[in-house]
Parts: C-alpha cells; sequence; structure tokens
C-alpha cells in the first residue's frame, strides 16, 4: 500500500481531514489509552489524595512499616504479628493512595496551523491532548488544561470521570476553530501568547500535578522557561514538541525547483536542490534545537517529538517499542 492510500485510510478511520477538527476524531482514541503509562515517574510530591502511593505516612491502602507502638496511635492499626514476636507492641504504618491531576497545556497559535502532509500540527496536537485525557479519566485521574491560540484561551479547572474529558474536546474544537487574528495583531502577540499560558499553568497546577506541554515551542522564550522551571520544581513535566516533516529537512527535489510555504499569514518561497538553501534551512533549525537544549530541556522530566505527518498511534507505538 502506498503512502497516498495509507493515510486515506488513516484520516477516514478518524472521520478527519487533517485540517478541521470534530469531536469524532477525539472520541477515536478513547480505545486506546493502555498505549501510555502514565505512572508517576518518581514519589508524588503533595497531599492528594487518590489513586498514587505518597511518600506521607498515614491510614491507606498499602503498608510501609511496622514500628513501635506511640501514645495515640490507632490500636486497630497494632500488628499483633510482630507484637507477638518480639514482644513489645508494634503498630502498622501505611502509605496513603493518593490522586494526581493531569493538566494539558495544548497550543493552537498560528504557527500550529501548519502541515503539509497528514494532519495540521495544531490538530495533531489536538489528538494527542484526547489521548492523555481518556488515559488521565481512565485512571481515575482528574483532568484539567488550558488550552489557548493568538486570540484567547481557554482555562479548564480540574475534573474527574467523561465530563472532564468531554469538557476537554469542547476547549479543543474551540481554540482549533476560532478565526485567527490579522497579521498585526499577531505580531503583536506573538511573544506573549505562550508566556500567559503558561503564566496560568503555574498557577492551576498544583504540587503533585502531572503536566503535559503540547506545542511546536515557536514562541519558547527566557520567561516561558522561567514558568516551565518554577512548574519543574513542584510537578512532573512532560514537553511534546509538535512538529511537521518539513520543518526538519527540505524534501528530495531536483536543482532550481521552487518550493512555496504559507502559513496563516506568511508565505515564503526556498529552492530546492540548492545547496545554498538547504544549509540555510539546516541553520534555521540548528537554531531551534539550541533553544531546546538551553531553555527546555534542563526543566522537563520528558521530552517526546511527533510528527504531524504520520499517524499518532504508530509514533506511540514506536516510541515504547510495541510493534505497529
Amino acid at each position: 500500500m502506498n503512502n497516498v492510500n495509507k493515510m486515506t485510510q488513516q484520516l477516514a478511520a478518524l472521520s478527519a481531514d487533517g485540517v478541521n477538527l470534530g469531536t469524532r476524531e477525539l472520541l477515536f482514541y478513547q480505545s486506546y489509552t493502555k498505549l501510555l503509562d502514565m505512572s508517576p515517574l518518581s514519589k508524588v510530591k503533595a497531599h492528594l489524595s487518590g489513586g498514587y502511593v505518597s511518600a506521607i505516612k498515614g491510614r491507606g491502602m498499602e503498608f510501609d512499616e511496622a514500628r513501635h507502638y506511640q501514645a495515640g496511635d490507632d490500636i486497630r492499626a497494632i500488628d499483633w504479628r510482630v507484637t507477638a514476636r518480639t514482644g513489645k507492641t508494634h503498630t502498622k504504618i501505611y502509605r496513603e493512595e493518593r490522586e494526581r491531576p493531569v493538566f494539558i497545556l495544548c497550543d493552537a497559535s498560528n504557527s500550529m496551523k501548519f502541515g503539509t502532509q497528514l494532519f495540521l500540527k495544531s490538530v495533531q496536537a489536538a489528538h494527542f491532548a484526547s489521548l492523555l485525557g481518556w488515559t488521565a479519566v481512565n485512571r481515575g485521574d482528574k483532568l484539567g488544561a488550558i488550552l489557548f491560540n493568538d486570540n484567547d484561551h481557554i482555562e479548564i479547572k480540574p475534573k474527574s470521570r467523561k465530563k472532564a474529558a468531554l469538557a476537554l474536546f469542547h476547549g479543543l474544537t474551540s481554540v482549533h476553530s476560532q478565526a485567527s487574528t490579522s497579521a498585526a495583531e499577531t505580531s503583536a502577540n506573538k511573544e506573549n501568547v505562550f508566556e500567559q499560558s503558561l503564566m496560568r499553568l503555574r498557577r492551576l497546577a498544583k504540587p503533585g500535578s502531572l503536566v503535559y506541554i503540547l506545542s511546536d515551542f515557536e514562541q519558547l522564550n527566557e520567561t516561558c522557561s522561567k514558568y516551565i522551571s518554577d512548574i519543574h520544581r513542584h510537578c512532573e513535566v512532560h514537553a511534546i514538541d509538535i512538529f511537521d516533516p518539513i520543518e526538519i529537512t527540505l524534501p528530495a527535489s531536483a536543482k532550481g525547483r521552487r518550493l512555496s510555504l504559507k502559513s496563516a499569514f506568511s508565505s515564503e518561497t526556498v529552492t530546492l536542490g540548492s545547496a545554498a538553501s538547504h544549509n540555510a534551512y539546516s541553520k534555521e533549525r540548528a537554531k531551534k534545537q539550541q533553544r531546546l537544549d538551553s531553555l527546555l530541556m534542563p526543566y522537563v522530566n520528558q521530552y517526546l517529538p511527533i510528527s504531524a505527518g504520520e499517524f499518532l498511534l504508530d509514533q506511540i507505538k514506536t516510541h515504547s517499542g510495541i510493534p505497529k
């Protein structure tokens, strides 16, 4: 099967066209939550309640240790076996199971409204957010989100169960479908929209939360880096870098062929097969990678690049070592 036919079948399975975003394609991912592992990479850091093992000791579901009985201990927790063996009264101590909120920051700004093969980057980001949302809900986590474009943002306070996923989907389709700002307004807001959303996320994400940032990181700067660093101090942070294949390398072509690239309000022409064009393109890509290395990588627990030119589930399986 050639690539065109495969992509056509994948889009049909999703009920998607790769450009617009609908609820049906977000509902699709409900059956694939087992592909993601959202277990904590480290101990939960905060006083939460729910289904994760916390370092805080108390009454709960998982036994931690037996220690000498102290005045005020609950007599129902006395460990009679250890007491009988040692001749001294011991009490059982448990690690409490605690809930961990999951927060999704999803970028639908103008730089994300770009795609050359299968999806716009903003659509692929929404698909990944959908998979995250279903996985969190199925695990019993509370789910919150900040979704933004160049015009506005939507803030979703943490909720549980299916209503949390539905609120996320409504927000994703809303920010994606909103009309873009004018070129002048976009230029004025370009350095602020990502910063403002991270500032809101820093306030919303309580210690111990699991945070996913889905973006192309085109607006990443030192202020953004500071906000991510602040969040990382108390939360587990995952950066999902959404990219289009043509942003990595120009396609091979006979020398002298001109290619027009268009985004929401800008256009550019590059000459394929030209050594000068390819070198300049590679240098721009290297600059972005240097920016990520210095401003992002030190403050995330995991960095995951996701292409908008491939089916999401295939990439998740590849990263997880699961046969396609």
